[in-house]
């Protein structure tokens, strides 16, 4: 074989080789937009108590992270009256997310019950793959600080929200599921995206939307053991609006119902 057909061949060979996790893991965002502002009424449920627990919030803005455009998304839940003296939350999460939807960095503030927590995750996407640095600090102690490499999209809290608002879900029928990663403390879980149908839900802001109903369900690496980490009701139209998002906490269950709404992209 002479030499130029032996380079030909390798070109052929290298541009056919997967383009890896970096090209894989880019998604063109349909649904939001810098300034748009999402307020909600929380209830907590534990037990034989369900009441009205405080406000929350999801709010995105265009920033300038490192030299380059990025989405500042941030949420807050904030507990009071009687639910917050049964169970204390006021946590602040902050994700930025690239113009391709791909995590950067996230950040989680919990005040939950007595205890307060610190978690930051980094993300840095490089040849050989997804690094991401996750540590958490639990009442003043370090409990871990470790880098995971993986060659998977890998999601944190809330840029899964920006990908689950992304997702076409048109040819999906109920219990039909997507797979992608996420990343759960110092560990990079399998996670599903259950599409569970369509509803009407009304909301605190007076109006009935129709809804995609959507769970995302944590898998151990076996597939065995599983759980429910976050439903959302996503209204069923371009902008995806978090209509209801359910999510567990250490002690019973936030329940986030869309109060108000501005800033929309379509």
């Amino acid at each position: 074989m002479n030499k130029t057909i032996q380079l030909f061949l390798l070109f052929i060979l290298v541009v056919s080789l997967p383009q890896g996790a970096i090209a894989q893991c880019k998604i063109i965002n349909n649904s939001f937009k810098d300034g748009e502002n999402i307020s909600y009424d929380l209830y907590f449920n534990y037990g034989i108590v369900n009441a009205k627990a405080g406000t929350g919030s999801l709010k995105t803005n265009l920033v300038n992270y490192k030299g380059n455009s990025a989405f500042n998304v941030r949420m807050l839940l904030n507990t009071s009256g009687l639910a917050g003296s049964v169970y204390t939350v006021n946590d602040t999460l902050v994700s930025y997310i690239d113009m391709n939807l791909r995590p950067l960095l996230f950040t989680k503030n919990a005040f939950e019950g007595k205890d307060y927590s610190r978690e930051v995750q980094s993300f840095s996407y490089v040849e050989d793959g997804i690094k991401v640095r996750t540590n958490r600090v639990f009442n003043g102690k370090k409990k871990f600080e470790e880098t995971i490499t993986t060659h998977e999209c890998t999601y944190d809290y809330l840029s899964v929200l920006a990908l689950i608002r992304n997702l076409d879900y048109t040819d999906m029928e109920p219990g039909d599921q997507k797979q992608i990663q996420f990343i759960s403390g110092r560990e990079i879980v399998n996670m599903a995206v259950n599409y569970n149908g369509l509803s009407k839900i009304k909301a605190n802001d007076g109006q009935t939307y129709n809804t995609v109903q959507i769970s995302l369900t944590i898998y151990d690496k076996a597939f065995k053991d599983k759980k429910e980490a976050i439903s959302a009701s996503l209204t069923d139209d371009a902008n995806r609006i978090p209509i209801i998002i359910n999510t567990h906490l250490k002690i019973g269950a936030i329940r986030a119902v869309l109060k108000n709404v501005s800033g929309l992209r379509n």
